[in-house]
């Protein structure tokens, strides 16, 4: 029932799409026992309907994992701790941070409210700096490139880095799926671990205790009406039973009714003193209906409470510092020494800037892009899936010169397809499919003292080969684990 395409060890789990007549559970008998397995572990999304807050389903899945080479997923994981340092240390260059932003901030509305933001709390932000109290969640996303047979990076992630827990859980129901089927040959030794879950609450934990105050919580910054509340639901428990420290949930608007902030610094959510204010939204213009929103924004980046994500972090994930550190002599800059550097270059996609279209680079690569339009992707500086240009769409956009500063221009990246089962709302499809490895990183520094940088554990995400898109919660893709070959 898995992915298919390979040899050796790995082809045993694409023998499993075979017929029960040939001794191997039908396809429907092991989308029945990924069903069931995922209702009784809490592998759940919300219906999204309002009038039943509480209906749920099953997590989109699939049904075994996909096959994915062991030397990339170690590349991968090495690289997570040295991207977590090379962010920490671009968000903390405003000088870099602005001047790199503005050319898209005069055209994109959103890029140019997180500048405002950031400029309006520098003072009291530079004031704390000796002491400030830093948390990242950070999510670094591949794909491997079958013509070029590497490990390309499709962006870094520094804020609502989401499916940690259900990555976890989607991890040893694959598990206990190979396990059941007695395959002659499958070997689970080839299931990485996956702690995304332990690790992330760690994290949350070890910056709440740097804080100092044991009655402090977890300040969970949320959307309305979230479907991927249980994925948070997961994490809020994780908090409480490894750290003791409880959790509370408010959308901006909310923290904006609710919140206080005292001279010192110390916010408050109804009688609650904040440790951590850790966001599952505010990526994306529609979390800011109003100037409510922004204005509890800025109250959250005034405070001493750790932001995951500060806005400077939040710039520092954007598209168009992503495509500016592939510039020559621009990570040299972030990180400790030409090893580092070669081996974040690496990951690499092809990027390029469309700030300067008198540029004779720039005017080369949209020749180019115009004449090959599938081979490139358009992106503007958006989080949260469904944002990106492809094929027509990048050819109606380019014909439009006027405003493309906003957007970066990347490397399409060519992955292998293989022969999957996706289960979507009890919905078993057999369809053509390409994956995305993300690597979680977790960071806590207090002024200039880092207290942790960890590679955090894994997800994969599979969609069917015809979608550009790749968003679990946007609705493209469906939760997947590696098998690991080679």
């Amino acid at each position: 029932m898995a992915h298919a395409g390979s040899v050796g060890p790995e082809a045993t789990v694409e023998e499993m799409r075979r017929s029960e007549g040939e001794g191997l559970a039908s396809t429907q008998a092991l989308a029945d026992d990924a069903i069931i397995w995922a209702s009784l572990h809490g592998l759940l999304v919300g219906l999204g309907d309002k009038e039943r807050p509480y209906a749920l389903t099953h997590a989109p899945i699939s049904v075994v994992p996909v096959p994915f080479p062991r030397d990339s997923f170690e590349k991968a994981r090495a690289a997570m701790q040295i991207f977590n340092k090379l962010i920490d240390r671009v968000s903390c260059d405003g000088e870099y941070l602005q001047r790199t932003l503005q050319p898209a901030a005069e055209f994109d509305d959103f890029t140019a409210k997180l500048l405002e933001v950031y400029r309006a709390t520098h003072e009291v932000r530079k004031a704390r700096r000796q002491n400030e109290l830093v948390l990242a969640i950070n999510r670094s996303d591949y794909m491997l490139d079958e013509p070029s047979s590497t490990l390309l990076q499709v962006e870094l992630n520094t804020i609502a880095s989401s499916f940690g827990c259900l990555s976890t859980l989607v991890s040893r129901m694959h598990r206990h799926i190979l396990d059941r089927s007695a395959q002659p040959g499958v070997d689970l030794g080839r299931l990485p671990q996956n702690h995304a879950t332990e690790e992330i609450a760690d994290a949350i934990g070890a910056a709440v205790q740097e804080y100092g105050d044991p009655d402090a919580v977890v300040l969970f910054v949320v959307q309305p009406n979230e479907r991927n509340s249980y994925d948070q639901q997961w994490l809020q428990q994780a908090i409480w039973e490894q750290h003791r420290v409880r959790t509370v949930r408010c959308t901006l608007a909310q923290i904006a009714e609710r919140g206080s902030l005292d001279a010192s610094g110390q916010l408050r959510v109804d009688e609650s003193v904040v440790a951590v204010a850790y966001f599952r939204a505010g990526y994306s213009p529609n979390d800011y209906p109003t100037d409510v929103e922004w204005k509890a924004r800025e109250m959250l980046e005034s405070s001493r409470a750790a932001q995951c994500p500060s806005v400077a972090y939040q710039l520092a994930g954007a598209k168009k510092v992503q495509q500016d550190l592939a510039g020559r002599g621009v990570v040299e800059h972030f990180v400790d020494g030409p090893e580092e550097a070669a081996l974040i270059r690496a990951c690499f996609a092809g990027l390029w800037s469309l700030d300067d279209l008198e540029d004779a680079a720039t005017r080369e690569v949209l020749a180019r892009a115009e004449a090959s339009p599938e081979d490139f992707v358009l992106k503007p500086q958006r989080e949260g899936g469904g944002n990106n240009l492809y094929g027509p769409q990048i050819l109606e956009r380019l014909s439009q010169r006027r405003g493309l500063a906003a957007y970066i221009l990347m490397q399409r990246i060519r992955p292998p397809i293989n022969r999957s089962t996706l289960v979507r709302e009890g919905k078993v499809i057999e369809v053509d499919t390409l994956s995305e490895l993300g690597i979680y990183g977790t960071f806590v520094r207090r002024g200039d003292r880092v207290i942790l940088n960890r590679e955090a554990g894994h997800l994969v995400r599979t969609k069917a080969a015809t979608s550009d898109e790749g968003g679990v919660a946007a609705g493209f893709a469906v939760l997947d684990s590696p098998y690991l070959t080679g």
